[in-house]
């Protein structure tokens, strides 16, 4: 294949998986220049791309090239424009990190450190629970339990206890996960007759980190190996982290011994941040990349942004790439037009597909699933969400309620409607998990 028909094939999957307006906004503006070797070259507008693809779909690119040419690969990105000295030396000595983790096959992101977390009254306890789990690995907090809404920090958290302790131990042997990557290696290693390679990988670590827990509700398999995983490092007295984006206890279908091994540490919570906080990081994330904020900005996008660290860092990523691109100074006019679709006015009406969009983000699904025919429990369960919260929170008919959601008659909604309201009578930790969902969607 010639290298457009492979770029094009792999942007074809990359925008099945992230949505036409991500894809748009974030991917289509780039290129592939190079494949050689196994390392693919991607040329990209400028450094916040880069950055983007990193924090939010590290793996992704990559991914998808290789079901393209069916052959392992490593990405390097290039700057169409030009790039400031010091931010060069910068991203060179972040991807030299990167690069000698990746060989030891530890997965960290190198700029998620405890010097880069913005500390306030949201989220100090956990973070100094984990700067203390950073210190005494195993000794002290095991296993110690983040959670926290979307957005909200548990990955650059979690990740700076493990950039610390490689630092401070270099024999360690740690490895990062994501719950869904430890979900397919189990799949994968009782497909290939390969479980004592799994459990040899998985229990002789120093430190374990496994990002997204809640990821194994229903996966009786992947629970059990986790189990016996959590409890093979806890005996040692090997430091298991873990987060999720709901507590123990509020974490659906999974083993009661399961939940109780979650519990069995400290268990420390992420909270939205308040606006001082909410400055701190955008005054922060500016002066790292050399960004010339204006307070008037800065106050705009910290009072718009109600409980979302990404999304703050996505507006002025979004601002960053603007005024790179066009040579413009960031103002509080340009902010309020590049913004527009990023940032829902209060005094704008709630829409179907805005609650659509937070109920996918939180049950880490497609916003495409929730609106197509898929009756799998991990769809069907929160498309009656979406239509009840649909129903509460917003003036549309249930026809409009319907259509929004690929297409349903009014009959379906009712009948949603009444499952969700039954169960928020007959189970209290559901009811929570609704009351959540109705604070995000109406902070």
């Amino acid at each position: 294949m010639q290298i457009e028909e492979i770029w094009n094939k792999s942007l074809l999957l990359i925008k099945e998986k992230v949505g036409e307006n991500i894809f748009d906004l974030w991917f289509s503006p780039m290129k592939m220049v190079q494949i050689k070797d196994g390392q693919v070259t991607i040329e990209v507008p400028n450094r916040f791309y880069k950055e983007w693809i990193e924090d939010y779909h590290p793996n992704l690119i990559a991914e998808a090239v290789e079901s393209t040419i069916a052959s392992p690969v490593e990405v390097k990105y290039r700057f169409a424009t030009k790039e400031d000295a010091a931010l060069k030396k910068m991203d060179a000595k972040l991807e030299n990190r990167r690069t000698k983790l990746a060989r030891k096959g530890i997965y960290l992101n190198p700029r998620y450190t405890f010097e880069g977390f913005v500390v306030g009254p949201s989220n100090q306890f956990a973070q100094a629970a984990a700067k203390a789990v950073s210190e005494m690995p195993g000794k002290v907090y095991n296993p110690l339990f983040i959670y926290g809404g979307v957005g909200l920090g548990k990955t650059h958290l979690i990740s700076a206890v493990g950039n610390r302790v490689i630092d401070k131990r270099s024999d360690y042997n740690v490895l990062y996960v994501s719950a869904e990557q430890f979900t397919n290696e189990v799949v994968s290693a009782i497909r290939h007759s390969r479980t004592e390679e799994l459990k040899a990988k998985y229990r002789n670590l120093d430190l374990l980190l496994v990002d997204d827990v809640q990821f194994i509700e229903n996966k009786t398999t992947t629970q059990e190996e986790l189990f016996h995983t959590l409890n093979a490092l806890y005996e040692r007295q090997r430091q298991i982290v873990l987060s999720s984006d709901r507590p123990p206890k509020e974490i659906r279908a999974v083993t009661d011994r399961l939940r109780s091994r979650f519990s069995m540490g400290l268990i420390a919570d992420i909270q939205p941040p308040e606006l001082e906080t909410k400055l701190a990081i955008i005054h922060k994330k500016a002066e790292e990349n050399r960004m010339k904020l204006p307070d008037d900005v800065a106050y705009y996008v910290a009072s718009k942004i109600k409980s979302n660290i990404r999304d703050i860092e996505g507006c002025l990523i979004r601002l960053g790439a603007h005024s790179s691109l066009t040579g413009s100074p960031i103002n509080l006019s340009m902010a309020k037009t590049i913004l527009r679709d990023f940032i829902r006015d209060e005094d704008r009406p709630l829409t179907v597909e805005f609650i659509l969009k937070t109920v996918a983000e939180y049950f880490g699904i497609r916003l495409q699933d929730i609106k197509a025919r898929k009756r799998t429990k991990e769809i069907a369960i929160p498309r009656q969400i979406a239509m009840y919260l649909s129903r509460e929170l917003t003036q549309a008919s249930l026809s409009d309620i319907g259509k929004n959601v690929g297409g349903k008659d009014h009959a379906t909604v009712i009948y949603a409607c009444k499952q969700i309201e039954g169960k928020r009578a007959k189970d209290e930790n559901f009811n929570r998990m609704i009351e959540n969902l109705i604070e995000k969607i109406k902070p």
